[in-house]
């Protein structure tokens, strides 16, 4: 099973200021509880060949992804016919969907509420407990409405009903080093970066009074190896610095 989801915002309103993303965050946390990670966030525009261009692309990785936005019955919201082109089939009521509809409005969900229980075709509708219209998942894909306060319950669901077993929590080893440029450590990382490929090192310089670089590996694996290698050559170059908690 993957450990990383990614993570795809869609709307105008956050790309032109108009509102502020609030799922990475969220979403993230939500994800790390559960000893699992963020592979990626994307923030796409109401433009539907570009959004049907990233999902053929993204359902391609068999990656999970959480998608926010753009499920509702406007004429702007393009998620759920962009997502049933990627996936190659075509949108149809979806009798599950159209019963927590009806369920909810009753005549009133006719003739245009009706219209968010048209779902890509072969997909699984995923409980909104906050007005009972319904997301939708199809090719590990999850799609939710782009108000927090219905998405992150549902991605929860998610996580709980589909990824109950939880992940495996990425680790971390670093050291502080300090009085020394990260130009200088150039070699020693391309040789602990062809040393231990499944790890990933990382450099982060801090600027202050002090030139400072966080630097050390991130992976799944056991990182102990990787991380006295690194003290071993900060040795031999005389170079200083500090342990640091995972």
């Amino acid at each position: 099973m993957n450990d990383t989801f990614g993570i795809i915002v869609i709307g105008d309103e956050i790309l032109n200021g108009r509102r502020q993303d609030r799922h990475f965050e969220a979403i993230g946390g939500i994800l790390r509880q559960r000893g699992f990670g963020v592979a990626w966030l994307r923030i796409l525009p109401d433009d539907p060949d570009y959004l049907t261009a990233e999902l053929v692309r993204t359902m391609a990785e068999k990656r999970p992804v959480f998608c926010c936005g753009g499920i509702g019955a406007t004429p702007d919201d393009h998620t759920r016919a962009c997502a049933a082109r990627a996936a190659g089939v075509s949108l149809g009521l979806h009798p599950d969907a159209v019963a927590e509809i009806e369920a909810r409005f009753g005549e009133d969900a006719y003739p245009n509420r009706i219209r968010m229980a048209e779902l890509p075709r072969g997909s699984a509708i995923i409980p909104n407990s906050y007005n009972r219209i319904p997301g939708f998942s199809i090719n590990r894909h999850y799609f939710m409405p782009g108000f927090p306060d219905m998405a992150h319950p549902m991605a929860t669901w998610v996580l709980d009903t589909h990824y109950a077993a939880g992940g495996h929590q990425e680790q971390q080893r670093a050291v502080l080093v300090r009085g020394i440029t990260e130009s200088s450590l150039m070699d020693l990382m391309e040789q602990l970066s062809e040393r231990f490929p499944d790890a990933k090192l990382f450099s982060l310089p801090r600027l202050g009074a002090e030139f400072q670089i966080e630097m050390g590996f991130r992976g799944h694996g056991d990182l102990q190896a990787p991380i006295d290698a690194l003290i071993a050559g900060l040795g031999d170059l005389g170079v200083t610095y500090d342990r640091l908690g995972d």
